[in-house]
């Protein structure tokens, strides 16, 4: 619902390219730019931290073409283990390199060891 809804000061939104209202408009959506995830190849690596542990690094996406706190939130349920965002890489604690292959392949990524 809109915020002025059922006011004077309801403006209904328009589309950008031909000017109608939206519910009337009939232009064929816009694809998003850069959400082709077959186009981008995630690269895995291993590193060992302090005191012995090891995080499993994925390199390799763009993080201005992907939505990487949603991709983190499904890599760390799927691995059962804590993650965060560095930059354009997502690091995941533990060795889970098969896992995350497996689930970034169903998304659509090409995968890199």
């Amino acid at each position: 619902m809109r915020l002025f809804a059922g006011t004077k000061f309801d403006v209904p939104p328009t589309c950008d390219r031909c000017g109608k209202i939206e519910s009337e408009c009939k232009c064929t959506p816009l694809p998003l730019p850069g959400k082709e995830p077959a186009k981008q190849t995630a690269r895995f690596g291993l590193e060992k931290r302090k005191n012995g542990r090891v995080v499993t690094v994925i390199r390799g996406l763009l993080a201005s073409e992907n939505d990487f706190p949603a991709l983190l939130t499904k890599l760390k349920t799927t691995c059962g283990a804590g993650g965060t965002i560095e930059g354009d890489t997502i690091e995941i604690q533990g060795d889970h390199v098969e896992r995350l292959e497996r689930v970034l392949r169903e998304i659509g990524f090409k995968t890199k060891r």
